[in-house]
């Protein structure tokens, strides 16, 4: 657990961009995200959010036709992004696929002014599109440091899974950010999941979703931002293009003690847990239950 002991009152403004996206046509990936950043730092964002594979598109049929289009990290598009964050002193995380040697990541990547500060390979993998045949994430979850808040980063079906965000809230993040392709019969992740995340960790929580239509799977929006009390701050509930903003006080997500009514009612996320009873989440064996 981390523990803060200066006094918080700074808040820091993020924007999510629900997009389209362009199946093998990085090209025009870039150019969009682009226009998209450029408004929202023009908005005062300094934190722009694009969704899971955002650069190449997701529902690739096989790993041969998905490696063309991935590239190491640091690479091209993270070199674009850099330039952009340098031009409008700001920072990105957007997705894409990462290649290392014969293995491909779904991936997604932060960027700031002077270059790559993090990125995060998605461990949970579904059966759908380019995770199929991708490699389930090797490194631990992170929390990165942008000076005023901090930041993890899940991909889309890692929100499933509770243990995820809760190791970055222990590791201190005010913020998690999901960039996510929800496909049909995710209906319920944008109405409750992401809330709960964000209400049981008392942490912001930033979901940006993918619309449109892929090989037959219809995208389904529903990107949102939501508060350390799990209520919406905004919430795209449509399948159209949107840009979703929030300001973050981390104040109120790095302070665990809820006084509902003083002496009488209080709680605190993290000094309330008794983990020493937890262990069947870490135990292999469980999984083949």
């Amino acid at each position: 657990m981390v523990c803060f002991d200066r006094k918080l009152n700074m808040t820091f403004k993020i924007a999510g961009v629900q997009m389209d996206i362009v199946l093998m046509d990085i090209a025009a990936n870039l150019t969009a995200m682009e226009n998209a950043l450029r408004e929202t730092t023009s908005s005062g964002a300094r934190l722009t959010i694009f969704p899971e594979c955002a650069v190449t598109g997701y529902c690739f049929d096989s790993l041969e036709e998905a490696m063309p289009y991935a590239e190491s990290i640091p690479g091209e598009s993270s070199q674009f992004f850099e330039q952009l964050c340098r031009e409008t002193d700001s920072f990105v995380i957007y997705g894409t696929l990462e290649r290392v040697n014969d293995k491909l990541f779904n991936a997604c990547v932060l960027v700031g002014p002077a270059g790559v500060i993090g990125s995060y390979r998605k461990i949970h993998l579904p059966f759908l599109g380019i995770d199929r045949f991708t490699t389930p994430g090797d490194r631990p979850f992170e929390v990165h440091d942008l000076g005023d808040i901090r930041v993890g980063m899940n991909i889309c079906y890692d929100g499933s899974f509770p243990e995820s965000s809760r190791v970055m809230a222990l590791g201190g993040a005010d913020l998690v950010v999901l960039p996510t392709n929800w496909p049909p019969g995710s209906e319920t992740f944008p109405l409750y999941v992401i809330n709960t995340r964000a209400v049981e960790n008392k942490i912001y929580y930033a979901a940006v979703d993918r619309i449109g239509v892929e090989r037959g799977f219809a995208f389904i929006g529903g990107s949102k931002i939501v508060a350390p009390n799990g209520y919406d701050i905004q919430f795209a509930d449509h399948t159209n293009f949107e840009i979703l903003y929030g300001e973050i006080d981390i104040e109120k997500s790095r302070n665990k003690h809820i006084v509902r009514v003083a002496d009488k009612h209080e709680i605190n996320r993290f000094a309330d847990r008794h983990p020493q009873w937890y262990d069947a989440i870490s135990d292999p064996k469980t999984d083949e239950n």
